[in-house]
């Protein structure tokens, strides 16, 4: 019974959540190398 929601929070999640925080943590990565560059 309560499996059949849980495709309805993931997509969102997997499709949202999880790019957000990839893409915020490569940002901050390559703000930061930058940074010990110069």
């Amino acid at each position: 019974m309560t499996a059949s929601y849980l495709p309805e929070i993931f997509v969102p999640l997997v499709g949202l959540f999880f790019p957000t925080v990839t893409m915020a943590s490569i940002f901050l990565y390559i703000e930061s190398s930058k940074s010990e560059i110069q």
